[in-house]
């Protein structure tokens, strides 16, 4: 008799799935487009090929709709603030979609309009999806996952507020005002609304493009993005956490990178930038155990997952010390995979013990999120970076 997660994960119901946690628009999609993240070898090829397609996958508002919302938040003359307004997005994600404008002023904008309906579906969203990775199998029957849901309730919520997007966003204009490696967009004020968000459009090329650049390029955009996550957590004390590559514009002009997203910006408790700071130290100083001894402090790590693969754990952080403090010319090459091969090898078993599975502190795990997403863009652009250096103005 077929098991119920081999039926869920079957290369047609895979799609299936994926396209109708597409059609959801909201939180279930956030959530897709989270998990879609992190490296693939936590989950099934066939449920990993349903997240990663969230990535991509969002379905526009009916121009109708779209009408309707605008009229909601300005009023039914909404297209008088505008010379022109383009109803047809230029992209759409989980909880919205941005159009092109210019107002009457001649001022040039992007404008982000939630979807109706989502911040309502915000519980029942992410209950769905965590329905769904339990039948799938994928989580451990006795992993306790509530107060990651929770938090990912919240921090959702608080997404769905364009208000306190826009807040962020000029939290960061001004952090970065004398940073000429960046530019920030700024807030329509008169016109910013809970679900609407109108900014400066920002002329640029997609991330992704970057692959195409010269060696020199690629570093010192990839370098500025690596480096302003580092300033986040331990100057900030904000984080921008989601790093998909939609959240960035390259601009081969200049040089410089856009940040467009800012709705996922989070607050770093003291806690958390101590532990970061203590794993800093533990990498820079080249000690397996006391990196182990960070991670589990972090509950990145299990004592249990320690007192029985202690040996390979310490071994598979040696391959990663050994990458970043050793690197030739002390420049990590991002695009020598060697290093993550090995210890997807070494891992195997770790993960494969499923009970002994461990959970961060789920702050933590956002953060996690953002750094391990900019080592997993680092890989794709292969780029290569001074990374002990830049770890250790920190130190």
């Amino acid at each position: 008799r077929p098991h119920l997660r081999d039926l869920l994960l079957t290369p047609s119901n895979a799609l299936k799935a994926a396209e109708q946690l597409s059609r959801m628009r909201g939180a279930a999609m956030k959530l897709g487009q989270m998990i879609s993240l992190e490296p693939g070898e936590f989950l099934p090829p066939e449920l990993q090929s349903i997240f990663a397609q969230l990535r991509s996958s969002a379905h526009f508002m009916p121009p109708s709709q779209l009408s309707a919302s605008l009229s909601s938040a300005w009023g039914p003359d909404w297209r008088r603030h505008f010379s022109q307004f383009e109803t047809t997005p230029i992209a759409a994600a989980s909880i919205g979609q941005v159009h092109r404008g210019i107002l009457s002023s001649g001022r040039p904008v992007a404008v982000k309009v939630q979807y109706p309906g989502v911040l309502q579906s915000i519980d029942s969203d992410i209950d769905n999806v965590a329905t769904f990775l339990r039948l799938s199998g994928l989580l451990p029957a006795g992993l306790d996952i509530a107060p990651h849901l929770a938090e990912a309730k919240r921090q959702l919520r608080e997404e769905a507020d364009y208000l306190r997007e826009a807040e962020e966003m000029r939290r960061f204009g001004s952090l970065l005002a004398d940073d000429d490696r960046f530019v920030v967009p700024a807030p329509v004020e008169d016109l910013l609304r809970p679900t609407v968000l109108p900014m400066d459009f920002v002329e640029g090329a997609p991330l992704e493009t970057l692959a195409h650049a010269p060696q020199t390029q690629r570093d010192a955009a990839m370098q500025a993005i690596s480096e302003l996550a580092l300033r986040e957590l331990f100057v900030f004390g904000h984080m921008q956490t989601d790093p998909n590559f939609a959240n960035y514009l390259w601009r081969p002009s200049d040089g410089r990178v856009a940040l467009l997203d800012f709705g996922a910006v989070r607050p770093v408790s003291p806690e958390s930038a101590r532990d970061y700071h203590l794993l800093l130290q533990a990498t820079l100083g080249g000690d397996p155990k006391a990196v182990r001894d960070a991670l589990m402090q972090m509950r990145y790590l299990s004592r249990a997952q320690t007192e029985r693969y202690g040996r390979t754990l310490d071994e598979m952080t040696r391959v990663v010390l050994d990458h970043v403090l050793k690197a030739p010319e002390r420049l990590v090459d991002f695009s020598d995979r060697g290093p993550l091969v090995e210890i997807r090898e070494r891992a195997v078993p770790i993960f494969a013990d499923r009970a002994l599975w461990a959970l961060p502190a789920p702050d933590k795990m956002f953060l996690q999120r953002k750094i391990t997403g900019l080592a997993l863009l680092s890989m794709k652009l292969r780029v290569r970076m001074p990374l002990s250096a830049m770890l250790r103005d920190y130190a």
